[in-house]
Order: structure tokens, then sequence, then C-alpha cells
């Protein structure tokens, strides 16, 4: 099968929407099909490189959210590549520009066309003059009009299922949780992290690994910093990762004088991420506002444990101690960090974690929404041929 893929956010840009993306693709491509990305242009890449299936579209940085990019133009671009490469179905996985050009794609092409909900806009308002201009409802009527005429729609999550039905959108919806490339995260280690940061062997290590911004709530663990080194005093923070929030989190962190027990690294490079999940004891994450939880995914399938804010999907990943625990607030954050810590740090069970893994892999990942596919592709010839008939 020949599939088009449009998003505004791919690699190089480090999101869990890229991350996404780039899984689909490539396990898609190991089960034998085509997959070909319809992207924004971007100024970490060189001017004339070539990258195999990816055709990049010129854009502008994206209002308040200006390390994300948003195309421009390409339409008839768009269309013609699609044309070329002849594409059987367009998967947009973003609202904005390259989603409007996916949808002009399927619609010139007369293909079916259907797309993946990974965000949870009412959280961001606050992103939009302080959450002055825009309003709950201003997101609804957004999504349903961009979602007016697809073909259908992917929930990567119960909860996001439960916001598009609240909406009333009222297309063949799937929930596909997104699943996560075990292979390259288990390959071997790209960097010595606790080399390259100074930190001991022996030195209990929690790590973060977001965009660092306010919905990710990286402060409630800075709050929880000062208990925790009372009872393990040698105890880090990891930050990994850059965002707009960094100067107000590191002002926190001079507030509270954890200037020795805290450690921003910024952003790092994609293939060091395992890397960073396997030198942490712990992996913490308060955001309480992720629709896949890609990170703790990676995180788990790194062998590292974790604590995350519980949400539908959690529970699901999260159903033995093993892996980790899930919280509901600032207390139970604090609780569940020093259970482990106390536990000191130990091995996953091998066949236990294989377990789970098998569960949430990129291949099920893929099958699953190539099945997908296939219904949506049947349903749309089935409706054109009665259309014909008509």
């Amino acid at each position: 099968m020949n599939i088009g893929i449009f998003t505004d956010s791919y690699f190089p840009q480090l999101s869990g929407v890229a991350t996404s993306i780039k899984t689909l693709k490539d396990a898609l491509e190991e089960q034998g099909h085509n997959v070909f990305i319809f992207t924004t242009t971007d100024p970490h890449i060189k001017k004339g490189t070539v990258e195999a299936n990816i055709f990049r579209f010129s854009s502008v940085p994206f209002i308040s959210f200006t390390d994300r990019r948003v195309a421009f133009r390409g339409f008839f671009e768009a269309t013609k590549v699609a044309r070329e490469v002849k594409l059987d179905i367009v998967h947009t996985q973003t609202e904005f520009a390259l989603g409007m050009i996916g949808k002009y794609v399927a619609h010139q092409l007369k293909i079916p066309a259907i797309h993946t909900y990974h965000t949870m806009y009412e959280d961001y308002l606050h992103y939009v003059l302080n959450g002055h201009l825009l309003r709950p409802y201003h997101v609804k009527q957004f999504t349903n009009a961009y979602l007016k005429n697809m073909d259908g729609v992917i929930a990567p999550s119960k909860r996001v299922e439960a916001l598009l039905k609240r909406y009333r959108v009222n297309i063949p919806m799937r929930v596909i949780p997104t699943g996560v490339d075990i292979n390259s995260l288990n390959k071997l280690e790209t960097v010595d992290v606790r080399k390259e940061l100074d930190i001991p062997d022996d030195v209990p290590v929690l790590l973060t690994l977001s965009r660092v911004a306010e919905e990710k709530k990286i402060d409630r663990i800075l709050n929880a910093m000062p208990e925790i080194i009372d009872e393990f005093p040698k105890t880090r923070l990891v930050i990994a990762g850059d965002g707009p929030d960094m100067e107000v989190l590191q002002e926190q962190v001079e507030r509270l004088t954890l200037e020795d027990s805290v450690i921003f690294t910024g952003d790092i490079p994609h293939d060091d991420v395992g890397s960073y999940y396997k030198m942490a004891d712990l992996f913490v994450s308060a955001s309480d506002t992720e629709t896949q939880g890609l990170t703790y995914i990676e995180a788990l399938a790194s062998g590292t444990r974790c604590v995350v804010y519980d949400t539908d999907y959690t529970e699901h990943v999260f159903d033995d101690e093993e892996f980790g625990k899930v919280f509901n607030g600032p207390g139970e954050m604090l609780n569940e960090i020093l259970f482990y810590l106390r536990k000191g740090r130990k091995q996953i069970p091998h066949d236990k974690l294989a377990a789970k893994m098998d569960q949430i892999s990129a291949q099920k990942f893929a099958s699953s929404v190539y099945q997908f596919y296939q219904d949506t592709i049947s349903n749309y010839q089935k409706d054109l041929k009665e259309e014909t008939n008509d």
C-alpha cells in the first residue's frame, strides 16, 4: 500500500507526535508498505539535503509555539507528488497547514483520508493570549470543522475517544494506542550519560524527559525534591529537553536551593534517548495532559520503572508494581518515588517485560493502523460505487 502521512511536526523536531509518526513509518515499511512523509521545512536541515520519501514544504514558526513550524504553501505541489507516487490513502497527523493540504490531496485524487487526533487542545489554550481569546467550545467547533468529510479518525487512547464523542464527532473512529520501537531503544548505548553528566554510578537518578513547558508540570517534581533529598541526599533529578519554561524552572531550582541536585540537559539527540532512559533509576512524569504517554512507555521499554500521573491508558500499562506506579496528586507522587528509592535499583523481570512489550510493540501498532486503512478504503470504495449507481 502507498501511504501518505501529512504532518507539521517531524524530525528533527522532537515531540511525541514526531516520534509516533516515525515509529509508524518504520513499522509499516518493515511490513512491506511504502510510506511518504509530507511535512515542513526545518532550519536544522541543510538546504539540498536528500531525504528518501520525505517531501518538505515552505514553513514558518507557529504562533505561540515558535519551536514548531507550519507550512504556508504546498497544495498543488503536494497533489502533484501524491499523484506521482500513486497514494492509496492519506493519513493526516495535524489539523493545521499540512492537515488541510492532506485533505485537499485526498479530494483531488479521490482517495480516502483519515486523521490521528494527537492533541487535547483544551489543555493548551493558555498559550494563546493567556487563555483569554479561545475557549473549549472554540476547540469543539474547530475539531468538527476539520474532521468534516474525513473518512475516519484514530484516537490514541480512550481519553481522546471520550473527548471526540463529547464533541459529537460521528465519523468512523478507532482507538489505537501508539506503539514503541523497542529495537531502537534496546540497541547498544550511544553515550555514557552518567559519565557525561558527571553522575557517579551509586547516585540515584530521577529522569523526566519531555518538552519543557507548563503543561508538563515539571514544577511539581521540583517541589517534591527537598523531601526526597532529606531521605536520599545523593539523588539527582535530570530534566532532559528544552522549551518555553526552561528559565522559569531554573529560577524555581534556585529558590529551592536545588542547584546541586538538578541537571538541565537541554535538547538531546533522538538517538541518545534510550541511553538516557537506561541510566535512570526511575522515570517520573507529572503531566496530566498526555494522550499517548510515549515517554513512559519508552522508559519502560528501556527497562526503567516509572512513576506517572494516572490516566485511563496508564492502568493498562502499569498493572504491576514491577513496571511502575501511578498517582493522582503531589503527595502520592512523592510516596511512590520514595517507595522505589527505598527498594533500590532492580531489574524488571525479563519475562514480564517481554510480555508487556509485546502488547505495545510498534509492529502491533502498525498492523492495527493498516487494518484501519484497509477498512477505510473498503468503505470509501463502497460509498463511491453507490454514489455512481445513484
